[in-house]
This record gives C-alpha cells, sequence and structure tokens, in this order.
C-alpha cells in the first residue's frame, strides 16, 4: 500500500511541476491522474513482463485496491473544505447571491457542454461504424 500510495502521489507531484513550469491553463491533478493513466496503460500492455520491472505492489493489484479505499472515504476529503466555509460564513453572506448564480450557471454549462460532446462523439461513431461496415450515409 506505502508503494502505491507513493506512485499516486509522484504522478500528482510530477503533474503539478509540470503545470507550473510550463505554464499550462491545466491544473497540476488533472496532469498527474493523466501521467498515472498513461502508466497504467503502459504496465498492463507489458504484460507479465512488467512483473520484473516493476515492485510487486503495482502489479498485484495493491494499486487498484488502494484507489479503491480513496475513493470510497473521497467525502472525507470534503470535510476541510467545508470547515472552511463554515469558518468564513460572513463572506458567504456577503457573497451569497452571486456565488449561486455562478454556481448554477456554471453547472448548466457543463451539462451542456458534456450533451454536446456526447453528441459529436456519438455521431463520430456512427461515421466509423458506417465506414467499417462498408455502408455510405
Amino acid at each position: 500500500m506505502i508503494a502505491s500510495l507513493t506512485l499516486i502521489l509522484l504522478a500528482q507531484l510530477a503533474g503539478e511541476v509540470a503545470a507550473r513550469s510550463a505554464g499550462l491553463p491545466v491544473p497540476g491533478p488533472v496532469l498527474g491522474m493523466a501521467l498515472m493513466l498513461g502508466f497504467l496503460v503502459l504496465r498492463d500492455r507489458a504484460g507479465r513482463g512488467a512483473g520484473r520491472l516493476l515492485p510487486a505492489p503495482l502489479t498485484d493489484g495493491t494499486l487498484e485496491r488502494t484507489g479503491r479505499g480513496l475513493l470510497a472515504n473521497l467525502s472525507l476529503m470534503f470535510v476541510p473544505a467545508g470547515t472552511g466555509i463554515v469558518g468564513r460564513l460572513d463572506v458567504v453572506r456577503a457573497q451569497g447571491p452571486k456565488l449561486a448564480v455562478v454556481l448554477v450557471a456554471s453547472t448548466v454549462v457543463a451539462i451542456a457542454v458534456t450533451a454536446v460532446t456526447f453528441l459529436v462523439v456519438a455521431r463520430l461513431l456512427d461515421r466509423g461504424g458506417d465506414a467499417a461496415s462498408g455502408e455510405r450515409p
């Protein structure tokens, strides 16, 4: 479990370093998650050969169990943020209506972008399926 947590934290650190040093507008943890995905894909494609190169905790399912454990307790990660909000109720009271508008608007935009993305991908997949079967649209 220690090796798995270390790998997860190193991926996040590498993403943070990359984002800050390159001045990218992408959060470091997102880049770290992409790095972790790349590592997992390479590990899985290497098959049994990965077992010789990597320590056992990274190939025997411990990494996946550690990730599931973190996800199962993800709600605990929001406790500090909730405590911070309660500590600043004066700001929430003063800026509450503006915060509510921003939250609702950003939620609507996120849902709309998700729907448009889904439609575009569905159309692209339909075209790809037609081309693979030899049919013309």
